[in-house]
């Protein structure tokens, strides 16, 4: 059994047994959770891609202008189809950047490598199949670098978990290393519901994967038509929470762990949170990482924003 193998179920059982239940969000991503998503993307209700990429095609030169030559690496890399704007504007004048890309997903990344080879020769590529964190290590050694982190997926992440990610980061930075970082804005609850409830029902799709994985992966028998999608947004915590609600009661066997688990019928356990954030607050925010906004940059209905960040200090919010 290979260590994602195991870090899946660890990662389940842990869930399971966590009040109120949840799963982690990262195991969404397996080859055809991330075909999937890719589809999201592409629905008229999903705004955050679109809007993102037009950020990027507006100001990819502008980025480039303040970074210099850099190496580029890119957290939760996916399809990498927006950060083309990127390697266009890095890649003038005969440049020829080093692009670091790291996923969770392996067949993403290969997907990914291949069309950029195709596309953008002149780019160096290593690829990097791992989470976000076993790859901070790496930074110090590709300085002068940005990490670029976008789809504002620092959204997925928990108040306590987003202080821990950007202390950790931050900490792996070299003083002058730059960060790209794009996140959703506050806006209404009708738009941001509909965002995460496209008509097609593919996002619905996406959540129930979870299980089909769970089920080709680590054997269990989760009748999959059992389950629920259901997406709201939460006024108070500024977050759209997305849950798995199960129609018939399951009971669920982990054989590695050799622990089982009832779900009861109308039982939910969450998959993913996407926070939204206050432009303003997050600036602040960053500053106690030491990381200091160069230039933000944000779309004409103010849905959405690209943060270019620079480590001006070192300083760790959290030991």
């Amino acid at each position: 059994m290979n260590n994602l193998h195991t870090d899946f179920e660890k990662s389940v059982a842990m869930g399971m047994k966590s009040q109120p239940r949840k799963l982690e969000c990262q195991f969404l991503y397996d080859a055809r959770g991330s075909a999937i998503y890719e589809q999201i993307c592409n629905q008229p209700e999903y705004y955050l891609t679109r809007t993102e990429a037009s950020i990027l095609a507006k100001y990819a030169e502008e980025i480039h202008k303040h970074t210099g030559p850099v190496t580029l690496i890119e957290l939760g890399s996916g399809s990498s189809i927006k950060t083309n704007y990127l390697f266009n504007a890095y890649s003038k004048n005969g440049v020829s950047p080093c692009y670091v890309p790291v996923d969770i997903s392996d067949s993403a990344l290969r997907l990914a490598s291949q069309e950029i080879n195709q596309n953008h020769p002149q780019i160096q590529v290593i690829g990097i199949n791992s989470t976000y964190e076993s790859a901070f290590p790496l930074f110090s050694a590709a300085s002068p670098a940005m990490i670029i982190f976008l789809g504002s997926t620092i959204g997925n992440l928990t108040g306590e978990e987003t202080d821990q990610f950007l202390d950790w980061l931050s900490f792996n930075l070299s003083i002058g290393d730059y960060f790209l970082l794009g996140i959703d804005l506050v806006k209404s609850k009708h738009i941001l519901e509909a965002a995460y409830n496209d008509a097609a029902g593919v996002t619905e799709q996406f959540t129930c994967n979870y299980f089909v994985r769970m089920n080709r992966e680590l054997g269990c028998s989760i009748d999959v038509n059992s389950v629920r999608h259901v997406a709201h947004y939460n006024t108070e915590q500024c977050q759209i929470e997305i849950h798995a609600e199960f129609t018939q009661p399951q009971e669920i066997f982990l054989q590695e762990v050799k622990e089982y688990f009832t779900v009861d019928a109308g039982e939910k356990i969450l998959i993913e949170i996407s926070r939204k954030f206050h432009l303003n607050k997050m600036i602040n925010y960053l500053k106690e990482f030491g990381l200091e906004p160069c230039e933000t940059f944000t779309d004409e209905r103010g849905w959405f924003s690209l943060l270019l960040l620079r480590k001006i200090q070192d300083h760790r919010k959290t030991s």
